[in-house]
């Protein structure tokens, strides 16, 4: 799954220009099932089991955090917007890749000489939006020759790496892993071995509002929903830190977060499957994120609807680090998941 995820990273898609990362998933998957994408820009991929059963609606997102292209000063540096939720402290002389119509254009956020920093006041953090991107270019013009125009879609500019024995770094693990883990899933899954039906949602701009699963959900009307996305962990030494969750421990089976508590029924047969089969895994209590799940289980007269979570550090910055088992690991739950379904009713709310 390691190559899979280098090639959905190295891909610009920020949330609402999702559009490479959706052409690489349609074209991977079109094979896999009825293949579509929706008028917001989902990739939905559709199988048919051979065996009658519940309809099940798994989401992942493609959208990363990013930025985009809002003014270009008459030096040729660029100011930008956020797309999606940033820490500016982590902002200051970052690499960054700009998509053009011509390809991606290298790119870094400015800060000032470290010889200049007697006359700043260095415990200020400026805001991103009195930063500036340096494309190399000295004005205008040489911006227009490098395809670079207003609206352009800007990502971070890191590869992925491997980190120690087992941990991999990069950006937009958020939530490219998920996809990973999703396209593995259904190009191991067998129709002749499912009940019911598989709608693989690979969804757009959940990073600014979970839009693309409010839409999906609303055209699917599932009986049950799963979504997959990484979380924050909580093992690293700050003070806010608690070791509920931790990296290498396996997915997290979400309880709750701001935006969902997870049906029970779900939750329950998720912790089931896993202790049958031995895989690890945590239970996630995080008020602090959304996914996905929020919106499915919204859809229609509401959807039992559950998490898988993929641990991480250092969520929506350009070194997410996550384990590789644990990305494994959410695969194989995922796929326990989907093949074990045999009725809507088991679901139920009482």
């Amino acid at each position: 799954m390691e190559q899979l995820l280098r090639e959905l990273t190295q891909l610009v898609g920020p949330c609402g220009f999702e559009h490479d990362v959706a052409r690489y998933i349609r074209d991977r998957l079109q094979h896999k099932g009825a293949v579509r994408v929706d008028g917001v820009g989902n990739v939905i991929v559709s199988v048919k089991g051979a065996h009658a059963g519940p309809v099940l609606a798994i989401s992942t997102h493609m959208d990363e955090v990013g930025f985009i292209v809002k003014k270009i000063e008459q030096n040729g540096l660029l100011r930008f917007e956020k797309l999606g939720g940033h820490d500016d402290r982590i902002l200051l002389a970052q690499r960054v890749r700009i998509r053009t119509p011509h390809g991606s254009v290298p790119g870094v956020i400015g800060t000032i000489s470290a010889h200049m920093q007697k006359a700043d006041d260095v415990s200020r953090v400026r805001r991103y939006n009195q930063l500036y991107i340096d494309v190399g270019a000295s004005g205008p013009k040489e911006v227009a020759d490098m395809g670079i125009t207003v609206g352009c879609p800007i990502s971070w500019a890191t590869s992925v790496e491997r980190l120690g024995q087992h941990r991999l770094v990069g950006k937009s693990f958020d939530d490219r892993a998920g996809c990973a883990v999703l396209i593995q899933a259904l190009e191991q899954l067998q129709p002749d071995t499912l009940y019911g039906t598989v709608h693989a949602v690979f969804s757009v701009q959940e990073e600014v509002g979970l839009r693309g699963a409010r839409v999906a959900g609303r055209q699917l009307q599932p009986d049950v929903a799963i979504a997959i996305d990484t979380t924050a962990v909580s093992d690293t030494p700050e003070e806010m830190m608690d070791n509920t969750l931790a990296l290498g421990a396996g997915p997290g089976i979400k309880v709750m977060d701001f935006s969902l508590i997870a049906s029970v029924p779900v939750r329950d047969k998720l912790i089931s499957l896993a202790t049958e089969a031995g895989i690890p895994h945590q239970l996630e209590v995080f008020a602090g994120i959304g996914t996905d799940a929020g919106e499915l289980s919204l859809a229609g007269a509401g959807v039992p609807t559950g998490v898988l979570s993929i641990p991480s550090r250092y969520a929506h910055s350009p070194v997410e680090v996550i384990d590789e088992r644990d990305l494994q690991r959410t695969a194989d739950l995922l796929i326990a998941f989907i093949t074990s379904m045999r009725t809507a009713e088991e679901f139920a709310f009482i």
